[in-house]
């Protein structure tokens, strides 16, 4: 199983931590298929994320972190703001049930969104992340829609990322931006990406547009689908 040391979170995190919040949403793949080297980077990948966040005092108070597993499908940690938060020691096993992955983690944003606002704070746009290197086992036409409705309101962005084999057509038929094609292994790459992509983020004002470092560039993680 996934194992996550959880700390709760509780109401008086609002009252200690009264700063806007940007939500990021990672849906990972952890079935049988990501065993050995993929799960291992996988998992190193999300300790160096976490690191490098907690060194950006603002970012770690602004930015929350929910994983959701497929593989079975789990919610391996509820939204937490960084300075809270552990990362999870993910292990693989299962199918690639990723459409009910997606379903359950836009309700689960979705609910997180609702409640900041609820304590009187800001919400940046957030970030969803898929990583996978298979197909999905389960029916995607309900994700499909949540995804395009949910890019066509703004009420945030959805990117997956594919891993070794997995089947591009298929993630371009669910996304609305193209997906991308880790280069090898390079999960390090892609989180320290990701972690300085989300520091800039934090130090803007919700609603500001902040121009990201491009993936596909010759020294970026990602190569365009």
């Amino acid at each position: 199983m996934n194992t996550f040391d959880q700390v709760p979170l509780l109401q008086s995190d609002f009252a200690d931590n009264p700063e806007d919040r940007c939500p990021v949403l990672l849906l990972l793949d952890t079935s049988l298929s990501m065993q050995g080297a993929k799960i291992d980077a996988l998992n190193q990948g999300l300790q160096q994320l976490h690191a490098e966040l907690l060194e950006d005092k603002l970012a770690a108070k602004r930015v929350e972190i929910a994983i959701v597993g497929f593989g079975p499908v789990r919610v391996v940690s509820d939204f937490q703001s960084v300075n809270h938060a552990l990362m999870p020691t993910l292990v693989a096993e299962g199918n690639t049930p990723m459409g009910s992955a997606i379903a359950l983690g836009l309700e689960l944003l979705k609910n997180r969104k609702s409640t900041i606002r609820s304590h009187g704070l800001n919400v940046y746009r957030p970030w969803v992340f898929m990583i996978t290197d298979g197909e999905s086992t389960d029916a995607l036409d309900q994700a499909r829609d949540l995804i395009h409705e949910g890019e066509a309101s703004r009420a945030f962005m959805f990117y997956a990322v594919g891993v070794g084999e997995f089947n591009m057509e298929a993630l371009r038929s669910l996304c609305v931006r193209e997906p991308l094609r880790l280069k090898g292994l390079m999960f390090r790459e892609f989180f320290a990406w990701l972690s300085s992509s989300l520091s800039a983020v934090s130090h803007s004002r919700p609603g500001d547009q902040v121009p990201l470092a491009n993936p596909t560039a010759p020294s970026g993680w990602g190569v365009a689908g």
